[in-house]
């Protein structure tokens, strides 16, 4: 028996010693990675590719800057979100309800449903304009994304529907490579993003605010705090989830880099002008190669696809908590009818909207992008004013310091959103 001991004695620490530090490292990142690049990711939807892609066709580069701080922006604001579900334990809407009384959060809500409505169905545009690009109608390809992204979160758990979500982000790196092979001027691009330059009038305002809201979109923020809470992440994760959140939040960014630089350096050279991201990926085609034209497009259906998946789950998340009903993915359909009915109201109203004749998608693109950022503005407000308090963030409220940044990018969205309706209503 003796013997026995001695021998485990000797072989304990070679076991202890093929887990390196590293190794332990890697693995407790990869277990809390998901709510900041999937969030960060989905920003880049049909309505974010299509606002990038006319910001590069009329502006070249010069207006790259307006990303530079969209992503900044998101990057802090993505975290506070991150950083609010783990400590309290509550979705957005749900913590409005609760600091700031039932009626603020039914606004909120309600606001949040209808701009989630019109950008859902600029996700099944999206779709739609990219299936056209290889020869599908519509009324084949629509149905069928709205039939999968049912079935992925319905019938999924938790863990299989974020591999899912894993995989369909890989799909943006398509726009690096279009981007590439577009051979922009670097120079340019680099001028662009450190010298603010834009001229002041209606159009430039609207896709600067546009960019703004696109990139640290409302419905964005709402899911990265539930999705936080969903994944049951503990204030020990804070720290990895901050490296998730950063990451999600630069690519988001440098996605939309690699969109604008390739419309400069095509589109914007040529004078060519367009209405929506599909127009930009056939134009690409005699401009920079038919390679670059599919993957622009493949990287279309690929967003449409994830966003389409995450929008009706960050509105599925926000109803549950305004109604004290909070569910999570890995609860089935009848432990959770509400969750789920919302998210299949969601994505029928919306594949149905797409599919009616005549509709005015360009219209209702450019109406969910206005709203989305009037809708920001509150939401904004909201967050910060629950980052300051003790009671329900302890020692986790924002400082001083970070108190100032949140209120420079929130002055910042006001001043954006106040010219954008400005120039509206004149």
């Amino acid at each position: 028996m003796t013997e026995v001991k001695k021998v485990a004695k000797k072989k304990a620490p070679a076991a202890k010693s093929s887990l390196s530090p590293k190794r332990i490292r890697i693995a407790a990142l990869l277990a809390v990675m998901g709510p900041g690049v999937i969030a960060g990711l989905s920003d880049d939807d049909p309505a974010g590719i299509t606002t990038y892609s006319v910001l590069g066709a009329k502006y070249g580069y010069r207006m790259l800057w307006v990303l530079v701080i969209s992503t900044v922006a998101l990057v802090l604001f993505q975290d506070l979100g991150a950083r609010i579900g783990v400590v309290t334990r509550q979705g957005l809407i749900g913590l409005v309800r609760q600091k700031y009384g039932a009626r603020s959060g039914v606004l909120s809500a309600s606001a949040l449903i209808l701009a989630n409505i019109g950008t859902m169905t600029a996700e099944f545009a999206g779709i739609a304009a990219a299936g056209q690009l290889f020869g599908y109608s519509r009324y084949i390809t629509v149905p069928i994304a709205a039939l999968t992204v049912s079935v992925l979160v319905l019938r999924g758990s938790f863990s299989r529907v974020e591999k899912v979500f894993f995989l369909l982000s890989a799909v943006f790196f398509a726009y690096a490579v279009a981007g590439f092979l577009s051979r922009p001027d670097w120079g340019q691009a680099f001028r662009g993003m450190v010298v603010p330059s834009m001229p002041f009038t209606h159009d430039a305002v609207f896709i600067a605010t546009a960019t703004l809201g696109t990139t640290l979109a409302p419905w964005g923020l709402a899911f990265i705090q539930s999705y936080a809470v969903d994944k049951r992440l503990t204030k020990d994760d804070l720290k990895l989830l901050r490296v998730d959140v950063w990451t999600g939040s630069l690519l988001t960014g440098v996605i939309g880099f690699f969109v604008i630089v390739t419309c400069a350096a095509t589109l914007n050279k040529q004078h060519i002008s367009i209405q929506d991201a599909s127009d930009a990926a056939a134009a690409l085609k005699p401009l920079a190669g038919t390679l670059a034209k599919d993957l622009f497009a493949f990287g279309l259906i690929g967003a449409a696809l994830l966003a389409a998946s995450i929008l009706p789950l960050s509105t599925a998340y926000s109803v549950s908590d305004l109604t004290g009903r909070p569910a999570a993915l890995d609860d089935g359909p009848r432990e959770a009818p509400l969750f789920y009915g919302t998210f299949a109201a969601i994505t029928v109203t919306s594949a149905i909207l797409i599919l009616i004749p005549g509709a005015p998608l360009i219209t209702i693109l450019v109406l969910t992008q206005i709203l989305n950022a009037v809708l920001l503005l509150p939401l904004l407000l909201y967050m910060f004013g629950i980052a300051r308090d003790r009671r329900l963030m302890g020692d986790y409220a924002a400082t001083k310091t970070m108190s100032a940044i949140y209120v420079v990018i929130i002055s910042l969205v006001a001043v954006c959103v106040s010219c954008m309706l400005w120039f509206t209503i004149r």
